[in-house]
């Protein structure tokens, strides 16, 4: 990543405990509310999409012990969480569970209260959601007091949740061994293990991983080791996480070390591609990025990389970084992905929001950090230019969408019974990215508010909060700008930021960017002309010498004003398409889509041959929705016969969807924690969904939008 540049391919403060399950109640930050006057009370935390009572109990620490079993796809063994109620006359223990998760046995140890030997306990399955279940446990109520120690024994099998994808060796890079990942954003592992599945609630683990030989085990864990004699993982996180965080990956697997406190992990076929794609450029940017913000909290911050299967492209799951495969042929957006997943060792790991509804807290904080050490890294112009195509894609969905969309909202608020999964959207990492940089603005100066980054993640590590929490903060922080009512600035109230649809009320500056930005603007006007450009005049422009973004940047706007003549698009096709046979995939897909979408049939083999090569979800879905929305529908149909098989089941089932119409997505499509790479345009949204309730409004349109969605949550989703 060093040479970028010359040819780019592809805080000090004591915080008092939290009082419930180590989540904060809104409004325990011991500071007066900017928004509700000072000393006002605020509403207890409620998290409409956990079924669990997690404001009873302190949960201190669990346990897995877990054997995998690749022949039947299968996980079993038991969970041990360590609790502490809260509360007087606490008689039940709701966790959050999935209807994929069977439950054997369950029982109670109370140390020092005569419950040294386990009881057995009776339980029952409540229906939740269709993403969940709630597992009711009685307790026994005369050994459950306020401040004492329960542990809870669960024993359970768990086989293919939304949290758990098996894969078949034919499905992974190498096709020798099968393989087998977790992901849990945002509430899917409720279906790995049963659990206070909220981002409010916060707990170190350890874990105990069975395997059979010749079997590698990661997981999102601080400390590791492997007695090969029995065959046996063992894991320790010592710092606190959500459930969300908690991550598995196992297959084979092996690594090289790429600084003193990183290491790249991949398939052995992937190994050395996987390694060169990133060199010592990972020590580089925790460095930066500790000059920015503080120390990284986590001490490991390694990288696997998985096959096309995984259903986002990169998840932050704190020191071990899961990063789609697929992404290794697009070095700046790889670049991307990973910064912005290390970004999120401060902000989402350290300090989470507290419930999925305020989800900008982590994505947004993390995409302006992302910029900013891209900044100090390669750049102001490089930065500029990657947030202008993140930003033409915003605008692109509010199109799409509609500026009164509740999904453009930073505070989204769900009905019960919405997955949150489903509701990712690139709101939550560009809104919230601009209002940060408002915030930023206002402090009058970048490195002074830097400060004020590193000070807050000192305050609120390892702890989950709300909105209210940052601009309580803020104010604190800045006075004077307290005293001038910055926030209630009219046009650009803080509350008309979170609570308001439509677009940002503000963009950061990026004429710095202007020489990278430029010349694809004009060339963008030189082919939307009614006549193909002439020869001389495109020889000015020489796409071979740009960066990946600025051709992604040129196509997305091509796209934008498709369809075109089709003289025009033969002379694209003349001009450009077998440049970009060489690219990219991020580059092809553009390219392609506007194949599809005007209906060039002299590149349609260029389609086919793409969608035999790729099947990740990021590359598949787009091209499936666009072939299906125009004439070439029964050409979708054939490829997908012809390539069904190398297929992951849940996007096989996807695809089916897309082409027989036959409803909405399947659950099982884990929202990305990193909204990374950024699609091109969409196709027309359904005449339908305007007549639809907000909540189902908002459910529908981002199942329409399946690619915005879906190409990295979060970013790291």
């Amino acid at each position: 990543m060093a040479e970028l540049h010359q040819t780019p391919t592809s805080l000090c403060c004591c915080r008092k405990s939290l009082p419930v399950s180590g989540a904060r109640c809104v409004g325990e930050s011991g500071r007066p509310s900017a928004g509700l006057g000072p000393g006002s009370p605020r509403c207890p935390l409620v998290d409409v999409a956990s079924a669990s009572n997690f404001r009873c109990f302190q949960l201190r620490h669990f346990h897995l012990d877990l054997r995998l079993n690749f022949a039947v796809k299968e996980m079993s063994g038991w969970l041990v969480l360590d609790l502490v109620p809260v509360q007087l006359g606490v008689c039940t223990l709701v966790l959050d569970s999935h209807p994929s998760l069977l439950i054997h046995s369950i029982d109670c140890k109370v140390p020092g209260a005569g419950l040294d030997e386990p009881v057995s306990l009776t339980y029952r399955v409540d229906p939740f959601t269709d993403y969940g279940s709630s597992l009711n446990i009685s307790l026994p109520t005369a050994a459950v007091k306020p401040g004492r120690l329960i542990q809870i024994t669960v024993r359970y099998t768990t086989t293919d949740g939304p949290a758990i994808w098996w894969l078949d060796s034919e499905l992974t890079c190498g096709q020798t061994r099968p393989l087998v990942f977790t992901q849990g954003h945002s509430v899917c592992n409720r279906s790995f293990f049963p659990s206070f599945d909220t981002p409010a609630v916060k707990s170190t683990y350890t874990a105990t991983v069975r395997v059979p030989d010749g079997v590698t085990v990661l997981m999102s864990a601080s400390r590791s080791s492997y007695s090969k004699q029995d065959r046996v993982f063992q894991f320790s996180m010592e710092f606190p996480v959500p459930s969300y965080l908690v991550a598995l990956v196992a297959g084979e697997l092996q690594h090289v070390d790429v600084g003193p406190r990183s290491r790249v992990w991949a398939e052995p076929c992937l190994l050395s591609c996987a390694v060169k794609k990133l060199g010592g450029s990972v020590e580089r940017w925790l460095g930066v990025a500790e000059d920015l913000f503080g120390p990284y909290l986590w001490g490991r911050c390694d990288i696997v990389f998985l096959p096309p299967s995984f259903p986002i492209v990169a998840m932050e799951n704190p020191c071990l970084t899961f990063i789609i495969a697929s992404i290794l042929e697009s070095s700046e957006f790889l670049l991307i992905d990973v910064i912005h997943e290390i970004a999120h060792g401060w902000f989402g790991n350290a300090v989470t929001n507290a419930t999925w509804e305020e989800m900008w807290l982590s994505e947004g904080l993390a995409t302006y950090a992302q910029r900013r050490i891209t900044t100090e890294a390669y750049g102001e112009a490089f930065t500029c230019l990657e947030t202008v195509v993140r930003l033409d894609a915003l605008h692109r969905q509010l199109r799409l969408l509609g500026d009164n969309n509740p999904v453009s909202k930073l505070q989204v608020k769900f009905e019960p019974g919405v997955n949150p999964s489903t509701l990712m959207n690139l709101f939550t990492y560009e809104k919230g990215f601009c209002f940060v940089s408002y915030l930023s603005e206002l402090s009058g100066d970048v490195t002074r508010f830097d400060c004020f980054l590193r000070d807050y993640i000192s305050e609120f590590k390892f702890k989950s909060v709300v909105a209210q929490d940052l601009i309580d903060y803020f104010l604190g922080y800045f006075p004077e700008l307290k005293d001038a009512a910055i926030a209630q600035r009219e046009g650009l109230e803080f509350e008309r930021w979170l609570s308001g649809c439509g677009p940002p009320p503000y963009e950061p500056d990026l004429s710095a960017g202007g020489a990278l930005i430029r010349p694809v603007q004009d060339l963008c006007d030189l082919w939307r002309s009614a006549d193909p450009p002439d020869l001389q005049t495109l020889s000015t422009f020489d796409l071979s010498a740009w960066s990946t973004f600025q051709i992604v940047l040129f196509l997305d706007r091509m796209l934008d004003h498709s369809p075109l003549p089709h003289d025009v698009m033969v002379s694209l096709s003349g001009s450009y398409s077998s440049l970009f046979d060489g690219l990219n995939a991020e580059v092809q897909i553009r390219w392609l889509q506007m194949v599809v979408r005007n209906t060039f049939y002299p590149d349609l083999p260029r389609v086919r041959a793409f969608l035999h090569k790729h099947t990740s979800r990021m590359y598949t879905v787009p091209l499936y929705e666009d072939l299906v929305t125009g004439v070439m529908k029964c050409v979708a149909m054939e490829i997908f016969y012809q390539t069904q098989r190398r297929l992951h089941p849940n996007l096989r089932r996807t695809l089916q969807q897309i082409l027989f119409q036959t409803g909405s997505a399947p659950t099982n499509q884990n929202g990305p924690s990193a909204l990374s790479v950024i699609p091109p345009a969409s196709p027309p949204p359904s005449s339908t969904t305007s007549q639809q309730s907000p909540a189902a409004t908002a459910t529908a349109a981002a199942g329409t939008t399946a690619s915005i969605a879906l190409r990295d949550v979060n970013v790291s989703a």
